[in-house]
């Protein structure tokens, strides 16, 4: 699906949830590109424009393979409802893609990919053929952990 990652950032939160994410989008978070409140998760993008989005709900925790993603990240969050919503954080909640997960928490994994692109002059917010970002979600039923970067990337130049 293709989703408008205003704000640099895509929402990935409990259908229910009323998280804001003001004061979790710290200087760590940004430089991690994850802000973690209850039941919402922030995942920062590199582009302020559309990027492509995966999403798989899994059933048990991924292998470590990240398929050629650039910066990865994973995170817990609280889904009471057993419905999560993936957004733009300006997108309207109602009209968000959801997907079924087991009551509680769940794990998120967001692997983003093709960051270079984004950043080169004309990339983001043009018709640059190949400067989409893409973000692959991998959500699966998992206890409570502390957030964590798997993968850093660093822009050059």
């Amino acid at each position: 699906m293709r989703l408008f990652a205003d704000y640099f950032q895509l929402h990935v939160m409990d259908e229910d949830a009323d998280d804001d994410l003001g004061d979790a989008w710290t200087p760590e978070a940004v430089s991690d590109g994850l802000a973690v409140a209850e039941q919402t998760l922030g995942i920062g993008t590199e582009a302020n424009t559309f990027v492509d989005v995966t999403v798989e709900v899994l059933d048990r925790r991924p292998g470590e393979a990240f398929d050629g993603a650039d910066h990865v990240v994973e995170a817990s969050v609280q889904v009471p409802s057993g419905r999560v919503a993936v957004l733009g954080c300006t997108d309207y909640l109602p009209d968000a893609a959801r997907f079924e997960v087991p009551r509680g928490f769940v794990r998120v994994r967001a692997s983003r990919a093709n960051l270079a692109a984004v950043r080169q002059p004309g990339g983001e917010d043009s018709d640059v053929p190949g400067a989409v970002e893409q973000v692959h979600l991998r959500i699966w039923p998992a206890p409570h952990a502390a957030p964590v970067v798997m993968k850093r990337w660093t822009p050059t130049g």
